[in-house]
């Protein structure tokens, strides 16, 4: 089933009515539920673990049979090989002839980035968004896709759920103490909405409730929804259980209730993963059959196989393809100037360039990990022991030096969010030394060629980071440097504590075991937090710098290739340039928007740069930004920021381009506009005709 809400024709002026208060809260509140259950969760988590050590949770993960990860592997295979199905049966509902394979790489790739990001309903639909629209799929098309898959989740989970509440109510996380009649009477319930949908598809085709219409799928279509989607859930849930050792005394019935209990809650928190909540769930609720080791054991195990494994292959994709695209330019630039000039690129049969956007937030969240695991690898697995105290000193050395780099990749993550260049330089050669500081500690070769394969995930991506860092940008300011300094004064006092009290050549791993320095430890702490917080500052986003409209900006800009005659009755506000000033955009401020006014002017490759530019600026001032004027050859770029394309206002041409919500009021300036410049017009040939009449009197 598929949603269309009955909006106004987008060429009709008006405001956007505001939403009420009552509305607002209720916005908000998934967002406090989230928060309660995160807390909860952290609650739950620690109270289970304070009494472990990691040596126990290493034994567990060691514990799991050979077969058994296997077994998980192929559940894994199994789980999203069934979730592709997802896209190929909303593809088949609204009509979109798509291969199997681009249905199949649109799904694993909205899912893969919508389980690690969290938000889901957000993540998923832009990475589907920007897919399908490349692939020739309509606006609307694309929103009638994402609903189907959304009530297909929903239909599954109805489905298993009810069937949970019916048959296994004893093992539900939290409300187990409830009378299982009354989680009976639920689980009825849900069965009935899926047999009410079920029997909807076999009568209607459209159905309109309140001002929403719902385009309902056939029967055959209807069933096969519930049927994927309970196998999708029940597959994943199985990739866990195949991981249990044989003394839990739990069948696959009550198991899924717990899976779903569990999954549900971090699906509801909104957290990257349900990371916290999912877990804290899992443990509360397998804790009678399981000890806590082994619990953690099956669940570290299963977000490696499920979550980690599958985002490094996502990522790789990105890259290889952009590797690919690559590839053929150097290929025809081989083949002689003239044919390269005239050379096409070959067209993707999976994505096209300017998608390369998603490797940004797969870059972000194995930045992050990998900065974690180094960290926890440091801090958690002992160095070898050797002879010399020489010896003993580089390794000691080279553990702290590899939970730096940890710690400041998690840092540097944040400005890849940002798409700051160096913040990719900075992720690279610090994935660069983590590979020999790991070889010096006699680490397993698995570790270098993991560091190695996130550097081939980011390397290939250099023009998406094409913002300046603050550090290099702006003046040293005291936000910047107070992280910074106070980091370097944590760090020398820990130094000088581990001198005055002669912790010897071990003394790295004596500041964070012995009892005497648990005083220490929450220094070390705070230094980690302090360290990643003056990373943070100084790769986050410079501000946008803005020329402002004299006759030195005006005649720069009419000096660019493809710059606009005219601009419009207004005199814009100012002239956003790329880096190299080889391309810009003036803007006018007007409310709440800042305009940019046609496609940027100058070299087209350089182009992108400068639309994103404004769009940081309309960020910066809390606006939002809009396009007017623009042709064909950047509309890619404008659906990238999340922009929704239409006809320009009266008198206008080409195109207008903004956010969605905002159609209307930007309609309404643009027709406030129009007629300024009506009045303006009139002017001038009433102030024309008066002054040829003068002369000729």
């Amino acid at each position: 089933m598929t949603v269309q809400e009955q909006t106004t024709p987008c060429c009709e002026e008006g405001e956007a009515k505001p939403a009420s208060p009552w509305r607002r809260v209720a916005c908000r509140l998934p967002a406090l539920l989230g928060l309660i259950l995160l807390v909860a969760a952290i609650y739950v988590i620690q109270k289970e673990l304070k009494s472990l050590s990691l040596a126990q949770i290493r034994g567990a993960l060691q514990a799991i049979p050979a077969q058994a990860l296997l077994a998980g592997v192929g559940c894994t295979f199994l789980s999203y090989f069934i979730l592709s199905f997802y896209d190929r049966l909303a593809c088949y509902h609204i009509g979109s002839k798509q291969s199997f394979l681009r249905t199949a790489f649109a799904a694993f790739c909205s899912y893969v980035l919508s389980h690690n990001l969290g938000c889901s309903a957000i993540s998923g639909a832009a990475v589907r968004f920007r897919l399908y629209r490349n692939w020739g799929v309509s606006p609307g098309g694309i929103a009638q896709i994402i609903a189907f898959c959304s009530t297909t989740y929903l239909l599954g989970a109805m489905a298993l759920i009810g069937g949970v509440f019916l048959f296994e109510p004893g093992h539900i996380p939290l409300v187990a103490h409830l009378p299982h009649l009354v989680l009976q009477l639920g689980g009825a319930a849900a069965w009935l909405c899926v047999l009410a949908y079920l029997g909807v598809s076999l009568r209607y085709r459209q159905m309109r409730i309140w001002r929403y219409t719902l385009d309902v799928p056939g029967f055959r279509v209807a069933v096969a929804q519930v049927i994927v989607s309970a196998a999708d859930m029940a597959m994943t849930a199985m990739i866990a259980y195949v991981l249990l050792p044989p003394e839990a005394a739990i069948g696959f019935p009550a198991f899924l209730a717990i899976y779903i209990a569990s999954y549900t809650a971090g699906l509801v928190a909104s957290v990257p993963g349900g990371l916290g909540v999912f877990d804290g769930a899992m443990l509360l609720a397998l804790g009678p059959y399981l000890p806590t080791p082994q619990i953690l054991g099956v669940i570290l195990t299963f977000r490696l196989f499920y979550y980690i494994i599958p985002l490094f292959l996502a990522g790789g994709m990105f890259a290889v393809h952009e590797l690919f695209l690559r590839g053929d330019a150097a290929w025809a630039r081989r083949r002689g100037g003239a044919a390269a000039g005239a050379f096409a690129r070959r067209p993707s049969q999976v994505v096209r360039e300017s998608e390369a956007d998603f490797s940004v937030t797969v870059a972000t969240g194995v930045v992050a990990g990998t900065g974690i695991l180094l960290v926890f690898y440091a801090v958690a697995v002992p160095a070898p022991l050797l002879g010399t105290p020489f010896t003993h000193l580089m390794l000691q050395l080279a553990e702290f030096l590899l939970c730096l780099t940890g710690v400041m990749l998690v840092g540097v993550a944040a400005g890849l969010a940002q798409r700051v260049t160096a913040a990719w330089r900075a992720a690279l050669t610090l994935l660069g030394v983590a590979i020999p500081l790991v070889i010096l500690r006699q680490g397993p070769l698995a570790i270098p060629l993991c560091l190695m394969m996130v550097m081939f995930l980011i390397a290939p991506f250099r023009s998406c980071y094409y913002r300046k860092a603050r550090l290099f940008a702006e003046p040293l300011s005291p936000t910047l440097m107070a992280p910074v300094t106070l980091w370097i004064i944590s760090l020398g006092s820990v130094g000088l504590f581990a001198l005055r009290h002669h912790l010897g050549h071990a003394w790295w791993r004596s500041l964070i075991y012995d009892a005497h320095t648990s005083v220490v430890r929450w220094a070390l702490g705070i230094s980690a937090l302090l360290g990643i917080v003056a990373v943070i500052q100084m790769l986050r986003r410079s501000h946008v710098l803005v020329r402002p409209w004299d006759k030195e900006s005006e005649t720069l800009y009419r000096n660019l290739a493809h710059a606009l005659e005219e601009l419009g009755p207004r005199r814009p506000s100012g002239l956003i340039l790329n880096d190299n000033g080889r391309a810009g955009i003036p803007f006018l401020r007007t409310g709440q928007f800042i305009i940019g006014v046609g496609d940027p002017a100058g070299a087209e490759t350089e182009c992108i740069a400068a639309i994103w530019r404004l769009r940081d600026l309309a960020l910066e001032e809390g606006r939002h930004p809009v396009f007017i004027k623009v042709g064909q050859a950047l509309l890619g770029v404008y659906h990238d920021i999340g922009m929704t394309v239409c006809p320009n206002g009266p008198g206008e041409t080409g195109a207008l381009c903004c956010l969605a919500q905002d159609l209307q009021a930007v309609k309404a300036v643009l027709g406030s506009e129009h007629r300024r410049l009506k009045r303006l017009l009139h002017t001038r040939r009433f102030l024309s005709v008066k002054a040829r009449a003068d002369r000729a009197g």
